[in-house]
């Protein structure tokens, strides 16, 4: 049993529609034959989350499963598939782990680190507003873990209280990393409102407009999380999730202490800058966002436990909580058993206590004596690991540099974070854990040629890059609707989501019809063949064009014609036939004005030498007879 937000349920049950409660049938059931579901955890509009044990490993992990209508969209598994595997590929002590990922039947389902804890939600819902030297307590090594994804190369797109959880034992964990990207892929009308519900209330103004994020959306998110800490409410509000992201977009967050009198100056400057509506004026990134905040926690008072006044801090004395485990985001709302009893509202809670009351106890003769000396954790980033063991080991600090991540910044081989951070208090003899850089993360743009455009988006997405348009070619060996190539050429090695564009072919490039008309039809039928053209003909009369040659063609010449396309020749017939009159005892002009009108030639013969009469008396071609027009015609004339 366990408590989760206030929601005092049996965690082995569902409500239904008509408000009974029923078995929940994932209880005791063992998925893909390893992770046996022991109990509820958390249900949202996205995904359910169970604790359960790893039968191989033997260990306690968090099993989130997706919702029925998400693990039948195609689309959204395999956006989720591969977001989990970039999360699992980051290492950080404040991030929620990511074990496994996988489908079983009908399920798809993630497997994470389970936190026995509560989120920054509860804390809020439970204690009310946090004092600033609460919140930046908290807010320190949520900045950490965002800053180790910004220098891994991804951003979380999902910064909110929900995704903060406070352990049991005083750490600070963020959850859900990669997973807002997959859950925007999703289709589901249900499931998009949810999430936009969710998560309306931490949106930059980027996410907003145009979909798109980076660091410095995640800078925004800490931001609205660090106003909400300190005020106890979220910025903006609306009757609508649209109305609350038209107010990111066009109006700037509220000072604090607009909200709440008396929170410090300092708070309401690195609000106003890391929720700066232009991207460009906020901080550039979780690392600078993390200096300002440590810059500032100089000034402040040590931070006291949750719900403890000035008089009761000396003395407190608080019931240990029931254990709980915490895996939240994807729109999740916690439920589970009931809580141990209350009796005062100072009831305080002891694993944050360990986080709050470190600088206040640094000092004390109990911490001296009882948790041991402490020294500052010096700057290793951008040293070897052999070189920062060294800077170290003087401080009686171990370093563990196991861990490994991409940076942009920091080369190959050298480190890139270390928890705890440069600045922070670290215990003697004990052990330093860093993120080793392997370089910038860069993915080669696979081979696409002669794929489907389905195939060949997947294949860029599988190798973390996206498609950013495409565009068409002609290409005489690759189908219509088949991928030529892509640009830039395969082989590239590109950022992780850089664009690709996708060339697409329109099959062979159109042939320029040639100039046919007036040559032999038998070499305009060869020209035609050898351009991989076929060609009709049909014959006609021409005045103009001999016989056997090409009258016209249909295209006409200089008309681009698709390989394979066919071209309409008409072939001459020569000259049309004319019927000639009869000219006996015509005048001899008028015989030649007759025989001229109908496109004859004419000549003259006088058989006598002389003419006394100028009358035709003998024509060369038999009258009623034809002869082809612009032949020539005889007429005797005496």
């Amino acid at each position: 049993m366990g408590r989760f937000g206030g929601a005092n349920v049996d965690s082995s049950t569902v409500e239904t529609s008509a408000g009974t409660r029923v078995a929940d049938a994932m209880v005791g059931r063992v998925v893909d034959a390893r992770y046996r579901v022991e109990r509820r955890l958390a249900r949202g509009g996205m995904a359910t989350v169970y604790e359960a044990v790893d039968l191989r490993l033997d260990r306690t992990v968090a099993l989130k499963i997706m919702h029925p209508g998400l693990a039948e969209d195609s689309a959204f598994v395999s956006r989720f598939v591969r977001e989990a595997k970039s999360a699992a590929r980051l290492s950080d002590p404040h991030v929620v782990a990511v074990y496994d990922q996988g489908e079983d039947d009908d399920l798809v389902y993630l497997v994470m680190e389970y936190v026995p804890g509560r989120t920054v939600r509860d804390v809020l819902r439970e204690y009310g507003r946090l004092t600033a030297e609460q919140a930046l307590t908290i807010l320190d090594p949520v900045l950490q873990a965002l800053d180790a994804a910004h220098a891994a190369g991804f951003v979380h797109r999902d910064v909110k209280p929900e995704n903060v959880l406070l352990t049991d034992d005083g750490r600070v964990k963020v959850a859900d990393f990669g997973l807002a990207r997959a859950i925007s892929a999703a289709t589901s009308t249900a499931a998009t409102q949810g999430l936009l519900i969710g998560t309306v209330a931490y949106l930059s103004p980027e996410q907003v407009e145009r979909g798109i994020a980076d660091a410095r959306s995640d800078v925004y998110g800490a931001g609205i999380l660090l106003y909400e800490m300190v005020t106890g409410s979220v910025p903006f509000a609306g009757e609508t999730p649209l109305a609350v992201a038209y107010q990111h977009v066009n109006a700037a967050v509220p000072a604090p202490s607009s909200v709440r009198p008396g929170v410090a100056p300092e708070i309401d400057a690195i609000v106003a800058r890391a929720t700066a509506r232009d991207a460009d004026a906020r901080y550039p990134d979780a690392a600078a966002f993390l200096g300002a905040v440590r810059e500032a926690r100089r000034g402040l008072p040590v931070p006291r436990p949750f719900g403890v006044t000035e008089d009761q801090a000396a003395t407190l004395v608080v019931p240990l909580a029931a254990p709980t485990g915490v895996v939240t985001g994807a729109g999740t709302t916690p439920v589970g058993g009931p809580p141990a009893p209350r009796k005062r509202r100072r009831r305080g809670w002891i694993p944050l206590l360990a986080v709050l009351l470190a600088g206040a106890l640094v000092g004390g003769a109990a911490w001296f004596y009882g948790a041991g000396r402490t020294v500052v954790m010096p700057s290793v980033v951008n040293l070897t690991p052999s070189a920062a063991s060294a800077k170290l080991a003087p401080l009686g600090l171990t370093l563990d540099a196991s861990a490994t991540g991409y940076s942009e910044t920091v080369p190959a081989g050298k480190i890139i974070s270390t928890d705890p951070g440069p600045g922070a208090d670290a215990k003697q003899n004990s052990t330093v854990s860093a993120v080793v850089s392997k370089g910038p993360e860069r993915h080669a743009v696979p081979a696409v040629a002669n794929m489907t455009v389905d195939d060949a988006t997947q294949a860029v997405t599988d190798a973390a890059l996206t498609v950013g348009a495409t565009t068409q070619a002609y290409d005489d060996k690759v189908p219509v609707g088949a991928v030529v190539t892509a640009n830039p050429a395969p082989g590239t090695k590109l950022k992780r989501d850089q664009a690709v564009t996708l060339v697409v072919s329109k099959g062979p490039a159109p042939v320029p019809l040639p100039a046919f008309v007036g040559k032999p039809a038998d070499q305009a039928v060869a020209a035609l063949t050898k351009l991989g053209l076929t060609s009709t003909s049909t014959s006609a009369y021409s005045k103009t064009v001999p016989a056997g040659s090409v009258v016209s063609t249909t295209p006409k010449a200089g008309t681009p014609v698709p390989k394979g396309g066919t071209v309409a020749l008409v072939v001459s017939k020569g000259p049309p036939l004319v019927v000639v009159p009869d000219l006996y005892r015509t005048a001899e002009a008028d015989a030649r004005a007759t025989l001229t009108g109908l496109g004859f030639k004419v000549t003259v013969t006088y058989p006598i030498g002389f003419t006394p009469f100028g009358r035709v008396v003998r024509q060369s071609v038999e009258a009623g007879k034809t002869a082809p027009w612009g032949s020539t015609i005889r007429i005797d004339v005496v």
